[in-house]
């Protein structure tokens, strides 16, 4: 079993996390990460991950970092205000990244034949290959949007409220139907391949703060890693960050639809600050919503309350609605239109589907790859 990791001062990180008081990120300011695949002019995956930072100008280093996967990179934003600035910023850095010869594509698994991966030597990975072995088969791609909250109170206010989100999120963000060259049957099937993973869930709602650092406590000793930040849930407190961090979403091929989800994610959780919800559903009703989201994508249907479910297109524009009220004030509004725009023309997934029924697999890689460049 692995120990925690130790601060300066000689406390485990997870002592530093009971005592941060969540005052590193402003309230309702956003940061966004995406998980993006490297490939080369043929669309083929190309193990370039540790190359593309060594190549990167200094100046946009902090803002990519390796994955497990060497055929895959991390793009992320600083604290940004608004998707606006969000989407500026993630773009300026694929900029960066293709300036030094690498070929981006914006999809939750690679569609095709990925064969046999290749795995980045880090320390910080080297548990993470043991336990998760022959899982490691391809290189899933998320999307993960930071909120910033005041407090850690309104941090567990704010990450159970989202639980009840996922679902329609996850619908809303589909982008991987196909994998290993083959129509999977899903919608997500990057949301299948990391169901196998541990610690990828949907955690319980918490009491309070206590009761999420006693749960982090036990699975770090579980599962013998050195930090929190090895649970990999759908939404997750982040003491370090002061942030709620939710994660359960298939990356977009366009910034500007990652920056658009994290506009309605700011959105909603800046709802539940002003006006917190009833504790709502169970469970295991939102993971039975989340499954048929990652199953049906749009044309999946919800659970709105203890007894409702409807089509996921109804719950986006019930949700859309609550979020324009607080998206102006946040300058999130124009953002929130490409949600509109996914509900006209189709998610990621469906894109997929119809390229692919026009023309085949290489046409499909090849438009994700040419709608991934900026």
């Amino acid at each position: 079993m692995g120990t925690q990791s130790k601060t300066e001062d000689g406390s485990s990180e997870v002592d530093a996390a009971r005592e941060h008081k969540f005052g590193s990120s402003p309230p309702l300011t956003i940061g966004v990460e995406e998980e993006l695949l490297l490939v080369d002019e043929e669309c083929g995956l190309v193990a370039d991950g540790a190359g593309v930072l060594e190549r990167i100008d200094p100046g946009h280093r902090k803002a990519v970092s390796t994955e497990i996967f060497a055929t895959q990179i991390e793009l992320k934003t600083g604290v940004c205000l608004d998707a606006e600035q969000a989407a500026k910023e993630l773009t300026e850095v694929r900029r960066a990244v293709t300036a030094v010869g690498a070929r981006l594509m914006g999809s939750g698994l690679y569609p095709g034949e990925s064969g046999e991966p290749e795995l980045i030597d880090k320390a910080r990975y080297e548990s993470v290959k043991k336990d998760l072995a022959s899982l490691l088969a391809t290189p899933p791609c998320g999307l993960h949007v930071h909120v910033g909250v005041p407090d850690p109170e309104t941090a567990i206010c704010v990450a159970n409220a989202m639980r009840h989100h996922l679902p329609l999120l996850a619908a809303l963000t589909a982008n991987s139907p196909f994998r290993d060259g083959a129509d999977s049957g899903l919608a997500s099937a990057r949301a299948a391949a990391v169901r196998s993973y541990p610690r990828f869930e949907l955690p319980r709602a918490f009491r309070d703060y206590d009761d999420f650092l006693r749960v982090a406590d036990q699975l770090i000793a579980a599962a013998g890693v050195s930090d929190y930040t090895y649970l990999w849930w759908d939404v997750r407190p982040h003491p370090n960050l002061g942030t709620v961090e939710v994660r359960g979403m298939d990356v977009q091929a366009r910034p500007q639809e990652n920056a658009a989800i994290a506009a309605l994610i700011q959105a909603l959780a800046a709802k539940e600050i002003d006006s917190p919800g009833a504790p709502g559903l169970t469970r295991e009703a939102i993971e039975e919503s989340y499954f048929q989201a990652e199953r049906y994508g749009l044309e999946a249907r919800l659970m709105v309350d203890e007894d409702t479910a409807a089509p996921a297109p109804e719950v986006a524009r019930g949700s859309l609605e609550v979020a324009k009220s607080y998206a102006a004030d946040l300058g999130g509004e124009g953002a929130l239109e490409e949600i509109d725009r996914i509900l006209r023309d189709g998610n990621g997934a469906d894109r997929q589907r119809r390229v692919y029924g026009e023309g085949g697999m290489e046409a499909l890689l090849s438009d994700l790859a040419e709608r991934s460049r900026t």
